[in-house]
């Protein structure tokens, strides 16, 4: 992503990722697609522009949120929205979207769990539908195993599983909370 030789570099997930837009764009389905990687949402946007795909954009930069917002919501036009992942986590309501795609992972699942929630909100009439794309034996399958890690010792405590949380070490609890 930082080298810009790389730029027309192959990519599987948007070998992937690209033809499943296309068709649900075709469908008249609204997608969203969040990214923790501005970057990677740059190259998005210029394969998205290349093709002359109507979308939205909005980062921690965007000034300008609601008429943006408004437009993907309205406009049968605009079928996809790209947010960077902390820009798009909180205080936005996306129902036009039926379809979510989470480009990369982040070590803490309750903020992929934000941004799938921009879609399934108050007022959703529609399935909702998340997408992880993530590439095998990379880091993100590291990133995978932390947010199960993470889930499931949200869910001891919520279940008070008092046997597990007594297993759990003092340096176990200070990595898996912080």
């Amino acid at each position: 992503l930082i080298d810009s030789r790389r730029r027309t570099a192959p990519s599987a997930k948007f070998d992937a990722l690209l033809p499943r837009l296309a068709e649900l764009r075709a469908e008249g389905h609204k997608s969203l697609v969040f990214s923790q990687f501005t970057s990677l949402l740059a190259l998005l946007r210029t394969h998205l522009d290349d093709e002359g795909v109507q979308y939205e954009y909005l980062d921690g930069k965007t000034r300008d949120r609601e008429p943006r917002v408004h437009r993907f919501q309205n406009d049968p036009e605009c079928r996809l929205f790209l947010i960077s992942l902390k820009a798009g986590g909180l205080g936005l309501n996306l129902t036009a979207a039926e379809y979510v795609f989470l480009l990369d992972p982040w070590w803490n699942p309750a903020v992929e769990a934000q941004a799938i929630d921009r879609a399934h909100r108050i007022g959703q009439t529609r399935h909702v539908f998340a997408y992880r794309l993530l590439a095998a034996g990379t880091v993100e399958d590291k990133i995978a195993e932390l947010q199960r890690t993470k889930r499931d010792l949200a869910d001891a405590i919520l279940q008070a599983d008092t046997g597990l949380l007594r297993r759990l070490s003092r340096e176990d609890l200070e990595v898996l909370l912080s």
